[in-house]
């Protein structure tokens, strides 16, 4: 398996930027933060005084066009041209989103990430995935399109609360189990939080780099990177509109438990196999509030993996491989409700 070509790992990720900027040349630059990364991130990279940055509000419920709007209007007062190119340094979020905004401005320029959570560096900053949220739909609206450069430093993650390490480790879980068992084997057999981050972060941008380099624009394999996720992503939707907190990790925490029960029921795994997986994400993530099923069933309908009106599942085989594009009953979604709260 061979890492993206895009993406480098560095414990200087000052001197890192500095080597990408100058390769490739802009004309302008800006950094786009949240309050957070503005506080705790843009210090580690010591800007020269001047430098353009554009601050946006933290957090999922401002992945939409309104900020959107702020971005392209904060560029446009910048005089960017095609030539320049925005950095986005954030989690997943500003990945996601400036990622957008960089590739529809002026029909596109070149975008730079660097993530500063464990989710944006194994998972939202590889393939090339971009969009924001919609009318409450999460990524609703979006491109695919590769930054020009991904630096990956474990220095950021000294500054993530507890939390939000554990969400981005649901990613980490998910890749184990949808494509190398030995790589889940190997991560739950440590506690978490004690693992070696860089090797984590190399192992995860592996396997997803060679599933999007099969499949880049998500028409079959790399369907099995949304196991946990149809679930997990109408789950999530309902809390955000609900004014809840549930972190995207968490909220595939739950999804990973459901879609295996499910994965028992097309008798694609033993329930012993479910139980184990259930065991295991439980004893990391403990257990959360599931909403009414009849309010996230609407929202799951408008998944982008579904054919007309059928909601389309990713779900295992086996620990360390998965199918996609699996149909599934009503009352087994209902059941899988039933075994989250009992396990």
């Amino acid at each position: 398996m061979k890492i993206p070509e895009y993406i480098s790992f560095t414990s200087d990720p000052k001197n890192e930027i500095i080597k990408v900027l100058n390769d490739l040349k802009p004309d302008k630059i800006a950094y786009l933060v949240d309050e957070n990364t503005k506080a705790h991130c843009l210090p580690v990279l010591e800007l020269n005084e001047g430098e353009n940055i554009i601050e946006i509000k933290s957090g999922e419920i401002n992945k939409n066009l309104n900020t959107c709007q702020n971005i392209w209007e904060a560029m446009t007062n910048f005089g960017f041209s095609r030539k320049s190119i925005l950095v986005n340094l954030g989690g997943g979020v500003i990945g996601d989103m400036g990622g957008f905004a960089a590739s529809t401005y002026k029909r596109g320029i070149r975008f730079v990430n660097i993530p500063t959570t464990l989710l944006a560096a194994v998972d939202a900053n590889i393939g090339g995935k971009l969009g924001i949220d919609f009318r409450g739909f999460k990524n609703h609206i979006g491109v695919f399109n590769d930054p020009s450069a991904v630096i990956i430093s474990d220095v950021f993650l000294k500054t993530l609360p507890p939390r939000e390490l554990r969400s981005g480790f649901a990613e980490v879980i998910k890749h184990g189990l949808i494509y190398d068992e030995a790589y889940f084997q190997t991560t739950s057999s440590i506690s978490f939080p004690e693992h070696d981050w860089l090797e984590v972060i190399r192992k995860s941008a592996e396997i997803k780099g060679a599933v999007v380099a099969e499949d880049p624009r998500e028409k079959g394999l790399r369907k099995i990177l949304n196991y946990g996720h149809t679930l997990g992503h109408g789950i999530e939707t309902w809390y955000l509109n609900n004014g809840k907190s549930l972190l995207h990790g968490e909220a595939i925490s739950i999804g990973m438990i459901l879609e295996a029960y499910m994965s028992v029921k097309l008798n694609l795994i033993d329930q012993a196999t479910a139980d184990q997986i259930a065991e295991y994400v439980k004893s990391v993530f403990g257990k959360y509030d599931l909403p009414p099923l009849e309010e996230i069933l609407p929202l799951m309908l408008q998944d982008k993996k579904n054919i007309g009106s059928e909601i389309s599942f990713s779900l295992l085989e086996e620990i360390g491989k998965c199918s996609f594009d699996a149909k599934v009953e009503l009352e087994w979604i209902e059941e899988s409700f039933q075994y989250y709260r009992g396990v």
